[in-house]
């Protein structure tokens, strides 16, 4: 029996995401809501939304991630959205992987060193 997880490492998936730039737009957009809170006294929000589309018949997904965010401001709010693709690979039980996890192991070769074997 397999002690690997299906389920998504969503500490991994994060730093997968753009690239890693979601996790900071994320990082930064709860800290700018917790600051204009603290310092007007008014809620703020922070939304992030996840869409999945199958892309063609593969195993894989276009992860659409949107990141919107309302901070609170001394006469109103200021707010923010983006979104951003990173396409994805499904693993078993649904797992998502920036790279398939049947990924094979590339043979490089140290250079001047031939394909054939030495006698």
């Amino acid at each position: 029996m397999s002690t690997q997880s299906t389920s998504t490492d969503i500490n991994a998936l994060l730093d997968d995401l753009d690239a890693g730039i979601f996790r900071e737009k994320l990082a930064r957009a709860l800290s700018d809501a917790a600051a204009g809170c603290v310092q007007h006294g008014k809620a703020a929000e922070v939304t992030v939304k996840f869409n999945l589309k199958q892309i063609a018949d593969s195993s894989q997904v276009d992860c659409a991630h949107k990141l919107s965010y309302v901070v609170p401001t001394a006469k109103g709010k200021r707010s923010e959205e983006n979104t951003t693709k990173t396409p994805l690979y499904v693993g078993k039980g649904g797992k998502l992987t920036l790279f398939p996890e049947n990924q094979g192991k590339f043979e490089f070769q140290p250079e001047g060193e031939s394909n054939t074997q030495r006698a």
